[in-house]
């Protein structure tokens, strides 16, 4: 069954499958104009040409061929509007992401996530990501009060081959057991919403900023918050997620999982909590008063191990916090560590 992609009037994308196509077409979601997509078309094209059937007859012939990415309106190729690097994931917990650039190309990270770089590479700290380099004082000032709110540095640092020829490295680490997604915007509707702190790099062009959460349960019991991380563009992105990483595929259906375990999702998805059960369960079930709900036809990623529970648990059993020493083999115990300093 083939899916659908399909783009509101302010550039917003959706997916439904074939069976969803003519209940969209008569709720107006999808209308003449709407621009639509599914593999195997060229391009993006309006629906009253690409899905004539559902309107006024039979369906025009639908060419071969892979698309480019929607990245700007309308319906013709547009240029990427991010460099286009390559890069390679090394290590199984603590990875590194290596990033290739070539001559005049441009990577951003968080500050201190750099691991290490070749020559020819300089960097430089900037407020903001750069990605609107025409914008004004006052919004340079607005992008970096968004990024004060998200708890992340107001500045960032870009990564740039400065060289006359050839490839040159850069490599940022993650900063804690986890593994590093690498994510093309492009293939995801032109974004991603993510957890506020997972962002670790992103192809020079990929816009960071925030997104609020407009619903007040999800805002106060939904574990991240009003404010979740938003990138936008067309390159790729690299985020950070704690232990192991899922990714399900939603269509239509609805995902309820722990509020700190969700790590990102694509357009068309809709997050909210709900009570997790009824009170018995939720004071005593060990799983949270609430559960995130995820619906919608989208993409989500969740991790196992959220940072927040990793480092409860090592406060938790760390004896300078009260906690006690448990199989560590040596009938000493305290005694053994006050021997040898520790």
């Amino acid at each position: 069954m083939a899916t659908w992609h399909y783009a509101d009037a302010n550039k917003q994308q959706f997916q439904v499958d074939d069976s969803q196509l003519a209940a969209a077409v008569q709720q107006g979601a999808i209308t003449q104009q709407t621009p639509v997509w599914t593999a195997g078309m060229p391009n993006w094209q309006a629906a009253g040409q690409a899905l004539g059937h559902l309107f006024q007859g039979a369906p025009p012939p639908m060419p071969a061929g892979g698309p480019p990415p929607m990245t700007g309106g309308g319906m013709a190729p547009f240029p990427m509007k991010s460099h286009e690097v390559d890069y390679e994931i090394f290590g199984d917990d603590m990875q590194i992401v290596e990033v290739e650039l070539d001559p005049g190309e441009t990577v951003i990270a968080e500050a201190g996530a750099m691991n290490y770089l070749e020559q020819d590479i300089t960097f430089e700290t900037k407020m903001g990501d750069g990605s609107q380099p025409n914008e004004g004082l006052m919004g340079k000032l607005l992008a970096v009060g968004k990024r004060a709110l998200t708890g992340e540095s107001i500045f960032m640092t870009h990564f740039s081959h400065r060289g006359g020829s050839g490839k040159r490295r850069v490599a940022f680490a993650a900063p804690y057991p986890g593994k590093i997604m690498a994510m093309n915007l492009a293939e995801i509707g032109g974004e991603v919403t993510c957890q506020k702190d997972s962002f670790l790099c992103a192809a020079f062009g990929t816009q960071v900023t925030i997104a609020f959460n407009k619903r007040l349960g999800a805002g106060f019991f939904g574990g991240e918050g009003f404010i979740l991380q938003k990138l936008k563009g067309d390159g790729m992105a690299f985020i950070h997620a704690g232990g192991t990483v899922v990714e399900r595929q939603l269509n239509g259906e609805t995902l309820r999982v722990d509020t700190g375990c969700l790590v990102a999702f694509s357009p068309g998805i809709t997050y909210d909590i709900q009570r997790a059960g009824n009170l018995k369960s939720m004071f005593f079930g060990g799983e949270g008063l609430f559960l995130a709900t995820l619906s919608g036809h989208g993409r989500v990623w969740l991790q196992s191990l959220p940072f927040s529970r990793m480092a409860d648990r090592i406060l938790a059993h760390a004896p300078s916090a009260g906690g006690r020493s448990v199989g560590e083999g040596s009938v000493l115990g305290g005694i053994g560590r006050l021997i040898d300093g520790n």
